[in-house]
C-alpha cells in the first residue's frame, strides 16, 4: 500500500509546486505588464500634452489679440462716424488721406497683408510643405500682424466700407504659426498645416464670438485634410480662444436676439426669392473685386496705383456725401436697426450702396475684409423685400438674417459656415432650416454665375505672385 500511495503524494506535491511557480511567475507577469503600460500610457499622455500645448498658447494669445483688435476697430468706426456727423465736409480730406496711408502702409511694409486676409491663409495653407514652408512666411508673420491692424483702422477711420473679421483670421493664422516656429528642435512635432487651419478657425470664432462657426469654417473652407488628424486641436483652440474673448468682455452675440416666433406659413417662398438675389449680388459683387484687382496688376508703375487709391476715395466721399451715408463702414449698425428697431423700412438704393462700398474700399490695396459688409449688404435686400412685400416685423427679421447667409454664402461658397455663423450670432434656432434653406439656394445660383469662389480666387492671384517672385529670384541667382 505504501509503494502505491507514496509516489502518488509525489506527484500530488510535484503538482502543487509546479503550480505554485506557475502562480508566481503569472503574478510576476501581470506586475511586469502593468508597470510597462503604466510607462507606455504616461508617456503617451505626456505627448498628447505636449503636442496640445502649443494650440492652447496660441489660442489664450489669439483671444486677447482679437479682443484689442475688436476694440480699436471699434474705436476707430466711433472716430470716423463722429467726424463724419459733424462736419460732411470733411469727407473729401479724411477719406483719400486714410486710404492712401492704408494703401501705403500696405505696400511699404508688408504686400500680403492687403484685404481681407482669409485668401492668405488658404495660401499658406496649401505652401506648408517641405517644398514651399520658406513662403508661408510671407502671408503670416508678426510684421503682417501689425500692417493688418494698422491698415485696417486707417481704412476705418476714412469710412471705408470694410470688416475686422477676415483681418482677425490672418492675424490668428500668423500666431499660430509663429508659436509653431518658436518650439525647440526636442519638441514633439506638430504639423504646420494643422496648426494654421486651427489659428483660422479660432480667429473666427474669436471675431464673432461663434466657436461652432468657427469649426465648421475650418472643415467647410480651409481643411483639405480629413478632420480627425487634428479634430481636438481645433475643438480645444477654438474653445480657448473664445473663453479669452468672453473673459474680457463677458458673453455676446454679435447681433443679439432679434424676435422671430411665429413666422407665416409662407414666408419660405420670400427667403427662396431673397436667397436668388442675395447669391447673385455677392457673386457679382466678388467677380467685380477680383477683375479690378486682376486689372491693377496690368499697372506700369506704382504711380497708376496711387491715382486709382485716390479715385476710389473721392467716388467713396462723393457718394456719401451727396447720396447717402449708408455706404459708410461695416454695416453693424444698420443690420441692427433693421432687426431690432419698430421702423424697419429700406430705401432701394442701400443695398447697392452696400455692394459698391466693398468694391471702392477693398480694391485699394488697403487691409479690411468683406465678410461683415456683406452681411450688410445681404440684409439690406432682405429688408427692402421685406418691404416691398409688406411683411409683419417677425418675416421681415427672417428674411434679413436669410439674406445675410445668402450673401455671406455668395461671396464665399460655404452655405453650412453662413448658416451656423449667423445662427449663433443670433441665438435664434428655430430659424436653421430658414438659414440653410438660403444658403443652399444662394450657392446653387452662385455656382451658375462664377464656379470659383471669391477667396479661392483672391488665394491663386496670390499664390501666382508668390511663385513669380521666387521664380524671379532663381533665375538672378543662376
Amino acid at each position: 500500500m505504501f509503494n502505491v500511495i507514496a509516489p502518488r503524494g509525489a506527484i500530488i506535491v510535484f503538482l502543487c509546486t509546479q503550480n505554485h511557480h506557475t502562480m508566481q511567475e503569472k503574478n510576476s507577469y501581470d506586475r511586469w505588464f502593468r508597470l510597462a503600460m503604466g510607462k507606455f500610457y504616461k508617456g503617451r499622455v505626456r505627448m498628447a500634452v505636449l503636442q496640445a500645448f502649443p494650440f492652447w498658447i496660441a489660442s489664450l494669445i489669439t483671444g486677447l489679440v482679437a479682443i484689442v483688435y475688436a476694440r480699436l476697430f471699434a474705436m476707430s468706426e466711433k472716430l470716423s462716424l463722429t467726424i463724419i456727423h459733424e462736419h460732411s465736409w470733411f469727407l473729401f480730406i479724411v477719406t483719400p488721406v486714410c486710404f492712401v496711408a492704408a494703401w501705403w502702409l500696405v505696400k511699404r511694409y508688408e504686400p500680403k497683408a492687403a484685404g481681407s486676409g482669409i485668401p492668405q491663409v488658404m495660401a499658406a495653407i496649401e505652401l506648408a510643405n517641405p517644398r514651399y514652408n520658406q513662403l508661408v512666411e510671407k502671408f503670416l508673420s508678426i510684421k503682417v500682424i501689425v500692417v493688418k491692424i494698422l491698415s485696417s483702422m486707417l481704412m476705418v477711420i476714412g469710412g471705408g466700407a470694410v470688416g475686422r473679421e477676415g483681418p482677425t483670421v490672418q492675424i490668428a493664422g500668423s500666431i499660430f504659426r509663429k508659436v509653431n516656429q518658436l518650439l525647440p528642435d526636442s519638441w514633439p512635432k506638430v504639423s504646420k498645416r494643422n496648426m494654421i487651419i486651427t489659428g483660422a478657425a479660432a480667429g473666427l470664432a474669436a471675431a464673432f464670438n461663434t466657436p461652432l462657426g468657427g469649426v465648421v469654417f475650418a472643415v467647410e473652407e480651409l481643411a483639405k485634410t480629413h478632420i480627425s488628424f487634428f479634430k481636438t486641436a481645433i475643438f480645444t483652440s477654438v474653445i480657448i480662444a473664445g473663453l479669452t474673448a468672453q473673459a474680457i468682455i463677458g458673453p455676446y452675440l454679435y447681433l443679439g436676439y432679434p424676435v422671430v416666433n411665429g413666422p407665416s406659413a409662407f414666408v419660405f417662398v420670400y427667403v427662396i426669392l431673397v436667397a436668388l438675389v442675395c447669391g447673385a449680388g455677392g457673386s457679382y459683387m466678388s467677380k467685380v473685386i477680383v477683375q479690378v484687382m486682376k486689372w491693377k496688376r496690368t499697372f506700369k508703375s506704382r504711380k497708376y496705383e496711387l491715382l486709382y487709391v485716390i479715385g476710389c476715395a473721392l467716388v467713396f466721399a462723393a457718394i456719401a456725401y451727396f447720396v447717402s451715408h449708408a455706404i459708410l463702414a461695416s454695416g453693424k449698425e444698420e443690420m441692427t436697426r433693421l432687426l431690432f428697431e419698430k421702423d424697419k423700412s429700406e430705401g432701394w438704393v442701400t443695398p447697392i450702396l452696400r455692394m459698391i462700398g466693398p468694391v471702392l474700399s477693398f480694391t485699394t490695396g488697403g487691409a479690411g475684409g468683406v465678410f461683415a459688409p456683406a452681411l450688410t449688404a445681404g440684409a439690406t435686400i432682405g429688408g427692402l423685400v421685406a418691404q416691398l412685400a409688406s411683411l409683419t416685423g417677425v418675416d421681415t427679421n427672417i428674411l434679413v438674417l436669410s439674406g445675410m447667409v445668402a450673401f455671406l454664402t455668395g461671396v464665399t461658397r460655404s452655405p453650412f459656415t453662413s448658416a451656423i455663423l449667423v445662427l449663433e450670432m443670433t441665438d435664434r434656432h428655430n430659424v436653421i432650416f430658414h438659414l440653410m434653406l438660403a444658403g443652399l439656394v444662394s450657392s446653387a445660383i452662385a455656382v451658375l454665375i462664377d464656379k470659383h469662389s471669391f477667396y479661392e480666387q483672391l488665394k491663386h492671384l496670390y499664390l501666382a505672385d508668390v511663385y513669380k517672385e521666387e521664380n524671379a529670384k532663381a533665375a538672378k541667382t543662376d
